[in-house]
């Protein structure tokens, strides 16, 4: 089987081209394929599909590391953008294609390089949604109350926002020193969150960068996690943190992060291609 090696900030993937919907692979081989000892390496396995939507050019499927199945990745969808435009499946002069997710469908916008691939994108992610304390209603308005997670670490405060998946947004003093390896899986894990949830450790360094620290749902610590950058640009902003717009810092490199005054968020940043090459699977 062929696949492709790409990253976004360091937020690596397996992309599998499957244009007749013929690949149906288990949880346990995409588990296999994304360790980094016995496979390939990655946080997660796209599959390139057919869209569903006419409104769409193409459906990107996509794998936690783990094997399950999640709404949106940030950083996927530009490699999966990256794909289609480097490797001929759309036609690059236009400067825009449309992603079809779980998570809906994500208009992206693109500069091209001089070797005509693609270079910086920006993502529509579509409008956040702040989760009431309940987690299982959305807030009508921008108005949420925080709310308290127990762990054995001690009360952790979290505000709770999907971006076609779901973020526990937590604010801390030196990002250096966050929990994440020790709170992100037990708050990933919580009973507050019944399909399980990515967690964010945040720090604000200034009137418009953050720094920020990732516990992905079914992947653990990541380099980058786009819609968790989107995330906590919401929470920073309803908290009077920062503004509407800011630069995230990640462990991996930075992306510009705008809620703009259409109420939806727009990510920019890069994504690389690795190498190619062909596996058996097990």
């Amino acid at each position: 089987m062929r696949f492709t090696k790409m990253h976004g900030l360091g937020n690596d993937f397996v992309v599998i081209e499957d244009l007749d919907c013929s690949i149906e692979i288990p949880a346990e081989t995409i588990a296999w394929l994304c360790d980094r000892n016995l496979g390939i390496g990655g946080d997660g396995l796209i599959l390139v599909r057919p869209a569903t939507s006419t409104a769409a050019d193409y459906f990107m499927l996509y794998h936690n590391a783990d094997g399950s199945k999640a709404e949106m990745c940030g950083n996927g969808v530009r490699c999966f953008a990256k794909y289609l435009v480097d490797h001929s499946l759309v036609d690059s002069s236009l400067g825009e294609l449309r992603v079809e997710t779980l998570g809906g469908i994500k208009p992206i916008r693109f500069e091209l390089t001089s070797a005509g691939l693609m270079g910086a994108a920006t993502v529509d992610m579509g409008k956040p949604r702040v989760i009431s304390k309940d987690i299982s209603d959305l807030m009508p308005d921008d108005i949420v109350s925080d709310y308290s997670i127990a762990t054995p670490y001690g009360e952790f405060t979290a505000t709770a926002v999907s971006m076609g998946n779901p973020h526990a947004v937590i604010w801390v003093d030196d990002i250096g020193k966050a929990p994440v390896t020790t709170v992100g899986p037990i708050i990933e894990n919580s009973p507050i969150f019944p399909l399980k949830t990515n967690v964010e450790f945040a720090q604000v360094v200034g009137v418009d960068r953050i720094r920020l620290r990732v516990w992905e749902r079914g992947v653990g610590e990541t380099l980058a996690c786009g819609t968790g950058a989107c995330a906590t640009l919401v929470a920073a902003s309803l908290a009077d943190r920062v503004g509407r717009s800011a630069t995230v810092e990640l462990p991996g490199g930075e992306l510009f992060i705008l809620w703009d005054t259409d109420d939806h968020i727009y990510m920019t940043g890069p994504a690389t291609e690795v190498f190619s090459g062909t596996i058996n699977l097990q």
